[in-house]
């Protein structure tokens, strides 16, 4: 039975439309009269959605309790009994239940596409096994349900169910997604615009690398070698000289005129390592182009105008960019060039550029030779030498007369052997031997025209010539292979010499490495399989290539594998690989496996450091609540206690004392729980500005209630510009501040509030004249849970410059801290002034005391 399709609805975020789509699609199909049923659909209480389910047949589901409550899942013997030619299964990164037929949802899909069942799921972009660490750090959400790259990209078809920020905020606003209570959570937290805007675009960049997947298949299967325009893609071809930094930013600069194209450097070095390329030049050029947001490649081809082109082919590129020969004039004997023939065999659907640098025609060296592989102009020219050289010799000599003698003809005919040697190597060599012998026996050795030798010396000579060819021919070959098989050691050390580079230099994802892999051995496909024990299924680590829909599930399915460990293979399709490249391969494959050890090493040491940094915040946290937060408890509990006493007659005095300890006591706690909470906003990423255009003079004023009266005295000129910036966020963060300095001021000392305009920024400056803070420790007082020194009134937990600066960068604004002249501290919160827009008139005098 043939194995189900399946169809994959990829989506941004929840509520873009998934669902609804699968479910438009499903009644498209019934039209048509295909067989399709829902075997699970969940419509989470959204009306239109409910309703797309009314005329489909849907498949009952399978109850199971679990801790005492009855959850429902997908029944996967039902639907395989029912035999569907098409099931609906929605939420592809499910976890089941635990008693479920499988763990996850994506492995009850396969039964039923191994089954012959058709399939058609949805899948949210944040669910992607690959992408958890990327949807983390941005929306602060951990995704617990999870599904593998490789379950996804082997699906049949994929659909990409797009929808702006705006019009998901607008679906969540009307209630068209969650229930009303849950709207403003959300609204505020996951689906704020900057977190939709980036799922967005990993959603589109995804499937637009899934999209040139298809293509690259495609045009394999149907064996296309043109160049197909869909995008613009760069080639530049480098040698390791010093010219090759003007050609990647050249490439760069052409690169930024069009969206979404793509640089790709490439150097071929010659399998025989003969190359005067430095490797530390080629690691800045590397680096150089990475920075710039390019791709390095290494690739080995001995013809390196047709590797350049096959490599620019095969990566379906669009423009190659070269440089201009460093050839001196007289070197152009030795053929026309790199460039010259790149732009000659490129044909109609590769543009070449030539670019211009400081080292056009400086020279770089005399060409070397080759070693064994001599190309077939050279063989040629040996057999032409050794074989057709002598017959001609042969008639030149006879037709001179009596000739130069014996000693001499043999020399002659020697040299054309040795000449043999030299361009075709030992074959031609011992041709020209042989035929050689022959001829001098029979034209030039008494008695002539005969092959009988009367004298015993020109027997000796003609033996000795052999001789003499032989060996000489031997030696030439057996300098040749020599010298190829060091120039193949030098190869090979140069390509483990990037490899570890990169690799210690923490430049290589376990992706990349598997590309380095298939592109230097020239291979379809390269993946690192894994398995945790001997009889457990293999499982996919990392992949590079195309499959053409046959997937590596197994070492032994691929044409060459490379055993890494007892449970770690590295398997390759393509071809099969000589003996001496698997020496290269082995190096390769320990190299993947320290990649993905490292790569998981580095995810745990980032847990362990979100763990540590949660337990420091949780112990400083503790700390407060054992001492900041019971301080004023305690006050409070005093005060109420002896209100309610019985035995003492308080006087109206006393009362009123004892109520305003207890108001100023639930005013603290009130400061320190707002601070602990924004201070858990800022750490969760969950602030949300709300900008807008505002004067200054109107929210600092209401963040000086806290502070005595007299403490503050404010500075507010008139020409201030108007300030972009959350009102709320700024209230908050500059009462902070002022309620810092006024507790570190000397009494009868207040603290100047001022502001001015700077270019595009204005500056609220707060200065007091305090004890002041080392600049060691002007960085560290703003970090959270830290304090300087003992405050002389009042106490706190650390938190509140800490909020001060958090609000600020949220606002895009910055919070530093200076020496006050003339001693003190000066907090400067610098602003973004509101562009074209006159400065409002202020509500309150430029200078006044509060």
């Amino acid at each position: 039975m043939a194995r189900g399709k399946l169809r994959i609805y990829l989506g941004a975020a929840p509520g873009v439309g998934k669902t609804y789509a699968m479910l438009s699609e499903a009644h498209r199909r019934v039209e048509r009269g295909t067989d399709a049923v829902v075997a699970f659909v969940e419509h989470h209480g959204r009306p239109r959605t409910e309703v797309m389910l009314h005329g489909l047949e849907q498949i009952q589901r399978r109850e199971l309790e679990y801790r005492g409550t009855v959850f429902t899942e997908m029944d996967v013997d039902a639907v395989l009994e029912r035999g569907p030619a098409v099931a609906l299964v929605d939420e592809l990164a499910h976890t089941n239940v635990p008693g479920s037929r499988n763990a996850k949802r994506w492995q009850d899909i396969e039964e039923l596409l191994e089954a012959g069942i058709h399939v058609i799921s949805t899948v949210n972009i944040q669910h992607l096994e690959s992408l958890g660490d990327v949807v983390e750090s941005i929306t602060g959400v951990r995704q617990r349900e999870t599904v593998p790259d490789e379950i996804v990209r082997r699906a049949d078809q994929i659909e990409l169910v797009d929808m702006s920020p705006q019009a998901i905020r607008r679906r969540m606003a009307h209630g068209n997604i969650y229930q009303p209570d849950k709207v403003d959570a959300a609204l505020s937290n996951y689906f704020r615009p900057g977190n939709l805007t980036a799922l967005r675009e990993l959603a589109l960049l995804w499937v637009a690398d899934r999209v040139d997947e298809y293509l690259q298949e495609y045009r394999a299967e149907h064996s296309i070698r043109s160049t197909w325009q869909a995008r613009e893609r760069i080639v530049v071809g480098l040698t390791g000289g010093p010219e090759g930094r003007t050609l990647i930013r050249r490439a760069a600069r052409v690169a930024a005129k069009g969206s979404g194209s793509e640089v790709l450097a490439v150097y071929i070095a010659r399998s025989d390592g003969l190359t005067s390329a430095s490797p530390k030049e080629l690691a800045v050029q590397r680096t150089l182009v990475e920075d710039l947001g390019g791709t390095f490649h290494h690739v080995i081809g001995d013809d390196i105008p047709s590797a350049l082109l096959e490599f620019a082919r095969g990566v379906n590129a669009t423009q190659i960019v070269l440089g201009s020969s460093r050839r001196k004039a007289w070197q152009y004997v030795f053929g026309p060039g790199v460039g010259a023939t790149v732009a000659r065999d490129s044909g109609p659907d590769l543009d070449v550029h030539i670019v211009t640098h400081d080292e056009v025609a400086k020279g770089r060296g005399l060409p070397v030779a080759r070693g064994a592989r001599l190309g077939r102009t050279r063989i040629v020219s040996g057999w032409l030498v050794g074989v057709v050289g002598p017959v001609l010799l042969s008639l030149l000599l006879t037709g001179i007369g009596n000739g130069p003698g014996l000693a001499n003809d043999v020399l002659l005919f020697l040299f054309l052997t040795v000449l043999a040697a030299l361009l075709g190597g030992q074959l031609p060599a011992l041709a020209s031997a042989a035929v050689g012998s022959l001829l001098l026996n029979f034209y030039f050795t008494p008695p002539t025209h005969t092959l009988t030798v009367s004298d015993p010396k020109n027997l000796v000579a003609i033996v000795i010539f052999f001789a003499v060819a032989v060996s000489v021919a031997s030696v030439v070959d057996l300098a040749a292979r020599r010298t190829h098989q060091a120039a193949r050691l030098r190869a090979e050390s140069e390509i483990l010499s990037f490899l570890a580079g990169s690799v210690l230099r923490g430049e290589t994802t376990l992706d990349a490495l598997l590309e380095r892999v298939r592109e230097t051995f020239g291979m379809e496909t390269v993946v690192l399989l894994e398995r945790a024990g001997d009889v457990e299924p293999w499982t996919c680590a990392g992949r590079a290539g195309t499959d053409h829909g046959r997937p590596l599930r197994r070492p032994e399915d691929a044409d060459v594998d490379m055993p890494v460990g007892d449970h770690m293979a590295l398997a390759l399709t393509g071809r099969v690989l000589p003996a001496e490249d698997r020496r290269v391969l082995a190096a390769f494959a320990a190299q993947a496996a320290v990649v993905l050890d490292r790569q998981r090493l580095v995810g745990e040491a980032e847990r362990a450091r979100e763990l540590a940094e949660g337990n420091r915040i949780r112990t400083a946290l503790l700390a407060a609540v054992s001492h900041d937060l019971r301080t004023p408890l305690a006050g409070i509990k005093a005060s109420v206690t002896s209100l309610r006493s019985d035995d003492v007659a308080w006087s109206q005095e006393d009362e009123a004392e004892l109520l305003a300890g207890i108001e100023a006591g639930a005013d603290r706690l009130d400061h320190l729980v707002g601070n602990l909470l924004d201070m858990s906003r800022l750490q969760t990423g969950t602030v949300t500005p709300l900008i807008r255009e505002i004067d200054l003079d109107e929210v600092v004023p209401m963040a000086l209630g806290g502070v005595p009266e007299g403490s503050v005295t404010l500075d507010i000129p008139e020409e201030l510009p108007i300030v972009a910036v959350d009102p709320g966020l700024l209230e908050r963060a500059v009462a902070n501040l002022v309620e810092n300095a006024v507790k570190y001021s000397p009494d009868g000392t207040a603290v100047l509030v001022s502001a001015s305009a700077l270019g595009d920024r204005v500056e609220l400056r707060i200065a007091d004249r305090g004890p002041g803070v080392p600049d060691s420790a002007k960085d560290r007082i703003f970090e959270p849970f830290q304090r300087y020194g003992d405050a002389p009134r009042g106490a706190g937990v650390g938190l509140g410059l800490a909020v001060a600066r958090g609000f600020a960068e949220a606002m895009g604004g910055t919070l530093a801290a200076e020496d006050t002249p003339g001693g003190g501290m000066t907090m400067v919160l610098t602003l973004r002034a509101a562009p074209g827009r006159p400065p409002a008139r202020p509500g309150l005098p430029a200078q006044a005391t509060t």
